[in-house]
């Protein structure tokens, strides 16, 4: 268990201290970008089949003076994005109590250069991801209020 709050950390951090010898986990690796540096989680598999082990990620980000953690689903729990199980609030306060900025990335979409063929494939990657947790999507906001003239209303 971490007993460190997240003052203790930064202070600790600009001085230079390393917060734990070793990362608690050899699934991530790290990198530094303008002078940030990044523990990243394995893209093709689990990192946290719990919420306590969002205590991994801490623990890695510290041991590697980082303040950011990038994250695919697959590193997530399995029931991360249904917002109902609470583990996506819960995961995210206990990176937030030690202010480790975190990051969710898809994999990446092929773009063919054709502007309309791209565009579909962004808006069906969406559709995608809301139809996933179609129940926590805001189905009620009117977004398109005006119809083309004859076209009948879509609410």
């Amino acid at each position: 268990m971490l007993a460190h709050t997240a003052e203790d950390v930064t202070e600790a951090l600009d001085d230079g201290a390393d917060l734990l010898a070793e990362p608690m986990s050899d699934e991530f690796t790290i990198s530094e970008t303008g002078g940030v540096r990044i523990v990243e989680g394995p893209p093709d598999r689990p990192v946290m089949r719990t919420v306590d082990d969002a205590a991994l990620v801490v623990e890695t980000c510290f041991s590697n003076r980082a303040l950011s953690a990038l994250l695919y689903a697959e590193n997530l729990t399995e029931h991360f994005f249904d917002l109902s199980s609470g583990e996506a609030g819960a995961v995210l306060q206990k990176l937030r109590n030690y202010r480790i900025r975190v990051l969710r990335f898809d994999p990446p979409i092929e773009m063919t250069g054709n502007v309309q063929d791209d565009t579909q494939r962004i808006h069906a990657h969406l559709e995608n991801l809301i139809l996933q947790h179609a129940d926590q999507y805001l189905w009620v906001h009117r977004r398109w209020k005006t119809r083309p003239a004859g076209e009948p209303s879509i609410y």
